[in-house]
């Protein structure tokens, strides 16, 4: 080939100048996905997997393929910004590091000095690589209020299971004959987990999904339970009902090692399939056939999700319920059930880490209360990361317990909350407001220092695979003046004076410090652009049947059916010992008055494929995708009742608001069910949902079981 031609074809060798350089993916999936760049001359042409990588082998997403779109978005942010109009009015300036720096160290230590340091938030949202740097940042400053999207991702499925089995647990795909999935949909967003689904059916393990949709994942499923959104906890005592009448229960591992079943198997007595299936719409004979596919397996894994279960004002107790499958049949810390790792930051690890000693360098109690343990006790007893940043508004306008004055944000959204408008009014209330991102974004409009970060590329990352560790480098350089969130971290705390021995180190202590045990230093990983495999002599495995020995990190000792921690709050409505399951608050058997008006269950957050939450929105590969722009999913007999056709603008309308959209007709939609896409800032799904409608254990929205009114609309243009 000749040199034009290997130009034309991009392909990496000295004759083009072109190299390959290794980075991941940060777009979606928080394990993330390994890429390989293709450089010339400092700039990236053309992106593929990293076939090496141990997340994806080489498979990638259109969200993946869109980097270079995401990278060189004409909406970076270039320099650092003060406003100097009105907040909101989008009038800024451009700074200097230096002079950004300075504002942001006299505003923080400004509210420290006057309000106390607890008066200042840091917030994370989007990426998570930084979160352990943050949280170590907020903790030395004295302030408890560290708080994360988890506040409406996936904290509330960790409080369940840490209710139930005293700590997380993740899904041994590798080893189960039988995988229950739990309303997700790995395909869509989570390459690793798809890929290791599909290994874990080629070789013969038995698949049951539950999703009222239908998906890439429940077409590959035995059994495909579509249930009402917000009944989880309904088909989950059905199935518990069909174990317990057949004897299917594994009753050395009941008898010794949980608590409370005899009151357990009192309340599940009362759900036999029948009424679980009057409540959830799926049939008793799947629920029959579910339940003791399940219960027969040996070796039987949930494969749980963060956030479907959760979203709904009982979605605590639902997935209270699920895990309880895995304590009937013993299906916990053994090969193929729930299975136990080492903890970390964001993934499993297998060998000795430090991760917790660095981002918790103090304990919760020499601090002063985060902010919504007085509304969210559980959430304190259970969740040991962060404040529950849906009581800031409440707090900010109460001033109640203690007064909170600034916030620091770090990829941070207000429009991920219900109720956006609330919550962005509490937020211009507070005397100083300061944030970072690659993008300009609605909330940033409103900051009064802004802060470019660069993306996954021009950075470097830790992250933990399993048996993998990597370090990623910089596959370019920053563009512009943006900065790298955990170097904005590190120099910021520095400036403080906190006089930290790691962060005054930089990046590389900190990283040291976390790896110490194992020996691993950052400079080894650096030698392993694809990730470092574990070396074999500091692998480490929580073994199987640990409890054995050790119990359960529970006040009982056992894996608890009956949570003596919400035992604990017998006058407080919805923190019922058992996982006794409650109607959403807005259904068609809750409020039947309601549901005479607003005749169809409102369902939001489902995902699009080339979409993650706010983040895709906008590049011009992904809007070729999006021809018809928001869209609302509608099953054709719901549709047809009310005179809509496939790509009419219809208004979709809640108690709180309305927005306008485009049907599009579908079979994946349940009937009965409205599934609308979030993210789309100018379609925001968010609004119509109020912002007190949520879970009262985590204080999770019920963004997936409320009720809405679907109408066409005859003129004008749908919101885009």
């Amino acid at each position: 080939m000749t040199t034009e031609e290997l130009m034309n074809a991009k392909i990496a060798c000295p004759e083009t100048g072109i190299e390959i350089h290794k980075s991941i993916c940060a777009i979606c999936d928080p394990q993330h996905c390994g890429l390989d760049l293709y450089i010339k001359d400092g700039k990236i042409i053309k992106v593929e997997g990293n076939r090496e990588h141990p997340n994806n082998e080489g498979s990638l997403c259109a969200k993946g393929a869109s980097t270079r779109q995401y990278v060189y978005s004409e909406r970076r942010l270039k320099t650092p910004m003060k406003r100097v109009g009105k907040r909101g009015e989008g009038k800024f300036q451009p700074i200097s590091w230096e002079e950004a720096m300075d504002i942001l160290v006299q505003k923080l230590n400004g509210c420290k000095e006057k309000y106390g340091p607890e008066s200042v938030m840091f917030a994370c949202g989007f990426s998570k690589f930084f979160r352990p740097y943050l949280k170590r940042l907020s903790l030395l400053f004295g302030s408890p209020n560290y708080f994360t999207e988890g506040g409406v991702c996936s904290t509330a499925n960790t409080i369940a299971q840490k209710l139930v089995f005293g700590t997380g647990t993740g899904a041994d795909t590798a080893n189960a004959a039988c995988i229950l999935v739990w309303s997700r949909n790995p395909y869509y967003t989570g390459v690793g987990d798809g890929k290791g689904l599909t290994k874990a059916i080629e070789r013969g393990a038995k698949l049951i999904v539950v999703d009222p949709r239908i998906t890439p994942t429940t077409k590959k499923a035995d059994i495909h339970l579509r249930l009402r959104p917000g009944t989880d906890g309904a088909l989950a005592l059905g199935m518990a009902n069909v174990i317990i009448r057949e004897n299917l229960i594994d009753r050395e591992f009941v008898e010794n090692y949980t608590h409370g079943y005899p009151q357990f198997k009192e309340y599940v007595m009362t759900f036999p399939p029948e009424r679980a299936a009057q409540i959830t719409g799926v049939s008793p004979d799947l629920i029959c056939c579910a339940a003791r596919m399940y219960a027969r397996a040996k070796g039987a894994a949930i494969m749980a999700s963060a956030s479907p279960v959760v979203h709904h004002t009982n979605g605590v107790q639902n997935y209270r319920a699920i895990y309880s499958l895995a304590g009937l049949t013993g299906n916990f810390n053994r090969s193929g059930g729930q299975i136990l790792a080492l903890p970390c930051f964001m993934a499993p690890g297998l060998f000795e880490n430090q991760c917790a000693e660095f981002d918790t360098p103090v304990t919760w109690e020499e601090l002063p209360p985060r902010v919504g343990l007085e509304r969210f006790p559980v959430w304190g007893d259970t969740a040991d990361d962060d404040a529950q940043g849906m009581a800031i508004p409440d707090q900010i306008l109460s001033g109640k317990p203690y007064p909170l004055k600034a916030i620091l944000a770090f990829g941070f959204n207000y429009r991920m909350y219900p109720d956006p408008e609330k919550y962005l009014q509490s937020l211009l209330k507070l005397d100083f407001l300061a944030g970072t991102d690659l993008f300009m974004t609605d909330t940033l409009r409103y900051m009064d220092l802004i802060l470019p970060a660069c993306s996954s590329v021009e950075r470097s990352e830790l992250h933990f695979y399993g048996s993998h560790i990597m370090l990623s480098q910089p596959a370019i350089q920053p563009l512009y003046q943006s900065r790298s969130d955990s170097d904005i971290i590190i120099d910021l705390a520095q400036r403080l004076g906190l006089k930290d021995p790691l962060f005054d180190g930089g990046f590389d202590a900190c990283v040291n410090y976390m790896l110490e045990p194992s020996g691993i230093t950052a400079d080894e990983l650096r030698n392993y652009p694809n990730a470092m495999p574990v070396p074999e002599n500091i692998m480490k495995f929580v073994p199987h049947e640990h409890f054995k020995s050790c119990g359960f990190h529970t006040p009982s000792g056992k894996l608890e059916f009956w949570s003596e921690v919400l035992a604990k709050y017998p006058n407080r409505e919805g923190f019922d010992p058992l996982p006794v399951y409650r109607e959403p608050k807005r259904s068609p058997l809750s409020t039947p008055d309601l549901y005479h008006e607003y005749d169809l269950v409102f369902d939001t957050g489902s995902r699009k494929p080339m979409l993650v939450h706010s983040r895709m929105y906008g590049l011009p590969w992904v809007n070729v995708m999006l021809p018809r722009g928001t869209t609302c999913d509608i099953n054709p007999a719901d549709a047809k009742a009310r005179g809509i056709n496939d790509g009419d603008r219809v208004r979709v309308s809640t108690p709180e608001g309305s927005i306008e959209v485009i049907a599009e007709l579908t079979e994946t939609s349940l009937p009965g069910v409205v599934h609308l896409f979030h993210g789309n800032r100018k379609a925001d799904v968010n609004r119509l949902i109020p912002g007190g409608y949520c879970d009262p254990i985590s204080g999770f929205p019920g963004f997936k079981s409320s009720l809405c009114r679907v109408e066409k609309v005859k003129e004008g243009k749908a919101d885009e």
